[in-house]
């Protein structure tokens, strides 16, 4: 029966019509945001250390807590965006981030900051099971991991958009104001997101043309025959652990970029809030650039005939080897610096975009975003941890009087984390193809 569900590689489908594109604008624009909202309290950090006084180690256990509840809020939306739908659930997500953000001009202590990103985490965590889902319904294959880019972008964008306007609006209105401008936009996306989304079958603004062509994989007519997955029963496949491992050990990666590099500047490069923005938007600007190149490679080599597996796993084995480079970061002068953290940052989106899709690849639609959850459960688990040890390492160097010498040794790990969870991933998926309807019920 499976034979009779695929889609001949010579069948004509035409790709006339983009409102999938419009799809993958809405999801970039509420990335953007999201990735402005969680750098505002390390853009503000200079400030809050006159006013909190507060430790590296003190700093870092407030972004742990953040990440400790993004894990949380991981498996809840996950769960919740499979079975409410992606409408729903992100609406839900960002409608709470944006309080959430908003509540963090209502504190003005240590613990009080820990619980605001606390609440942020939880919310926060609905953003990527919703766009994944949202790509995996709304693009066929050889399309997802350049869409995932695209979107995935946002979190690039929202890091160069960040340095310039924050401090601005700190300087000019305090800093209360840069939280409550954030909240703002998340409820201005969902002026849009509401009016504009729906699943592919249900938009009555979508073409015939560009619906079959959405549909064309065999996996669309498969899942909805597929045995529903358990939410918990997924740990019980290996392939889903290739995801897992690999988001445990270089989300964190990404987390100490947004977190420290700020601080990094001031404090090894003696840049402060005024002068960092320029280092800091070159990175990201590095990055949106050649993470979308990266994030077109996987589905290039599809039409030059590759399979999905020898694609994806080439293409994730050049961006693990991107990222090396980065052990000479505090070595090297300033630019030099910027573009080998680029470089390296290019390299953790373009991995994570393809990371992202193998999720579609191997499993069926309606498991995606509660498998997407439990892998940001386990790479917010790691990032809970990497924050708090990166905090106690710069405590002990900055006493020795070498925080540059702690930097070097935290560059030495994201350098080899990645060939590290590739080997992984490979061992628990050596190749990236979908489980069948036999497979899923065996399990």
């Amino acid at each position: 029966m499976a034979e009779a569900l695929k889609v001949k590689p010579e069948t004509p489908v035409t790709t006339s019509g983009g409102y999938r594109w419009v799809i993958c604008g809405l999801l970039f624009f509420a990335t953007t945001i999201n990735y402005m909202d969680r750098q505002i309290l390390s853009l503000l950090k200079p400030i809050l250390d006159n006013q909190l006084h507060w430790t590296n180690e003190q700093f870092g256990a407030v972004n742990s807590a953040f990440q400790g509840a993004y894990a949380v809020g991981g498996l809840i939306f996950g769960w919740l965006v499979d079975r409410l739908g992606t409408k729903i659930g992100y609406s839900l997500s960002i409608a709470g981030w944006s309080l959430a953000a908003m509540g963090h001009a209502l504190v003005s202590s240590v613990s009080g900051f820990g619980i605001a990103r606390m609440c942020l985490g939880i919310s926060e965590a609905g953003n990527f099971p919703s766009s994944i889902k949202t790509v995996a319904l709304w693009f066929p294959k050889k399309e997802r991991t350049f869409a995932t880019s695209l979107f995935n972008s946002g979190s690039n964008v929202g890091p160069i958009i960040a340095p310039i306007l924050i401090p601005w609006i700190a300087l000019t209105w305090g800093w209360h104001m840069a939280f409550i401008v954030a909240g703002f936009a998340g409820f201005l996306w969902l002026c849009f997101w509401i009016p504009l989304y729906d699943e592919p079958g249900r938009q009555k603004r979508l073409g015939a043309d560009e619906l079959a062509y959405i549909q064309s994989d065999r996996d669309e007519s498969h899942a909805e025959g597929a045995a529903k997955i358990r939410w918990l029963s997924l740990l019980k496949y290996r392939q889903a652990w290739s995801i897992i491992v690999a988001r445990f050990l270089t989300d964190p990666v990404w987390w100490f970029f947004l977190i420290w590099l700020p601080d990094y500047f001031k404090k090894t490069r003696h840049l402060d809030i005024a002068h960092s923005w320029i280092p800091l938007v070159t990175i990201y600007a590095i990055i949106t650039v050649l993470s979308n190149i990266g994030g077109w490679l996987p589905g290039y080599l599809m039409r030059r005939g590759w399979s999905v597996t020898r694609a994806r796993k080439t293409s994730m084995f050049i961006f693990a080897l991107c990222v090396v480079p980065i052990l000479f970061a505090t070595s090297v002068g300033n630019w030099a610096a910027v573009f080998l953290i680029g470089l390296a940052g290019s390299a953790h989106q373009a991995w994570s975009a393809s990371l992202y899709s193998t999720a579609s690849d191997m499993f069926p639609k309606h498991a995606v975003a509660s498998l997407i959850g439990l892998g940001s459960a386990a790479g917010s688990t790691a990032g809970m941890i990497f924050p708090i040890v990166t905090g106690l390492l710069l405590d002990k160097f900055t006493a020795q009087g070498n925080v540059t010498g702690g930097y070097a040794v935290l560059f030495l790990i994201c350098a080899f984390a990645y060939l590290v969870a590739f080997v992984l991933n490979h061992l628990c998926a050596p190749r990236f193809e979908e489980l069948s309807a036999p497979e899923l019920e065996q399990r």
